[in-house]
């Protein structure tokens, strides 16, 4: 019995690593213009790898005409796909474990059950991805789909821990911590999505300085076609180009949302201090949401270079793990028993 409950949480482990690896890598994918470095899927050109050998290539050209295969965008894009695929097969593991030993774990398999359904939407977000060129929602509902994979492992992988102990009394100030943990995971995942719409409609430099945007506070915006979802990448509902003012109001919205989510998770940071229980998760999203300000205004100073972009992106998953992990032990320090 030990054994297979031993098994399981190194499998949960392993696949919130791997997940984390994926949102990373999946950025850079992002970040480095290699989304439609193969133009079919799952495989690229109609190979499961990127094409090498002459032979290859001129089939590769001969399927895709007006392509050129650029192998090191090729790569980028495939090795990206081979870790989600190992993560789908973890989570497969993980759900075919949960429902086999639900006895002996002791956990409903109902969330690794939900975790594959997932898996399965994301899937079919990574094909429209690259049969949709691009899209700005589709990649952005695809980058929410990897975040919410990441954030349920998280809480799979705190429901491992041993319980608090049942003759704990509970924390006066464990309510008031819970309330406010809940209210910051849900500014953390709206920030999350505005940073991702700002990431696919490639806005990060539309205000150059910073904290001002062009020079003013408020600068000319255009939300309505800045926030249209059903478009094409770079260009309005009706087929015209995505104007400056456009993506001005895409970077404006998401700094101002930087703000109120720092500082939200700063005072869940401190409300924590005086709860032992979460202490420490407390100090931690504290630490990095600062961080991840510090990471954002770096990006503008030195123009938006691939590895701080990159880190900004691995700011947020880590932030959303500590927080998904600090929600569920301040659920803990209210009801032990949960």
């Amino acid at each position: 019995m030990m054994d297979i409950v031993r098994v399981f949480r190194r499998i949960v482990r392993a696949a919130l690593a791997l997940a984390f690896v994926v949102v990373v890598f999946g950025a850079f994918v992002r970040l480095s213009d290699a989304g439609l470095g193969c133009p079919d899927w799952p495989g690229c050109y109609g190979h499961v790898s990127v094409p090498g050998s002459e032979a290859a290539l001129a089939k590769a050209l001969e399927r895709f005409p007006g392509s050129i295969v650029e192998s090191r965008k090729a790569w980028i894009e495939m090795i990206h796909r081979y870790l989600a695929g190992t993560l789908g097969i973890l989570v497969v593991a993980i759900a075919v474990m949960a429902w086999r030993h639900r006895g002996v774990l002791r956990q409903s398999p109902t969330l690794p059950t939900a975790m594959v359904a997932l898996i399965v939407v994301q899937a079919l977000f990574g094909m429209w991805t690259v049969t949709l060129k691009l899209m700005p929602l589709i990649v952005t509902l695809h980058l929410l789909g990897g975040m919410t994979t990441l954030a349920l492992l998280a809480w799979l992988t705190a429901r491992q821990r041993p319980a608090l102990a049942r003759h704990r009394s509970i924390d006066p100030q464990a309510p008031r911590v819970r309330r406010w943990a809940t209210i910051g995971l849900a500014v953390l995942a709206l920030q999350i999505a505005l940073g991702g719409w700002v990431s696919t409609n490639y806005a990060g430099m539309a205000c150059a300085d910073v904290p001002l945007c062009h020079g003013a506070t408020v600068p000319p915006m255009d939300f309505g076609h800045g926030f249209s979802l059903w478009r094409e990448l770079g260009v309005t509902a009706a087929g015209t180009p995505l104007s400056n003012e456009a993506l001005n109001a895409i970077q404006w919205t998401h700094r101002i949302g930087a703000v109120a989510t720092v500082c939200i998770l700063a005072f869940v940071g401190l409300l924590t201090l005086v709860v032992p229980a979460v202490r420490g998760l407390g100090v931690a999203v504290f630490i990095l949401a600062l961080t991840q300000a510090g990471i954002g205004v770096a990006n503008i100073v030195h123009v938006l270079p691939v590895p701080l972009a990159v880190a900004h992106n691995a700011g947020a998953a880590l932030l959303l793990v500590t927080l998904v992990m600090l929600n569920y032990r301040a659920r803990q320090a209210l009801r032990p028993e949960f």
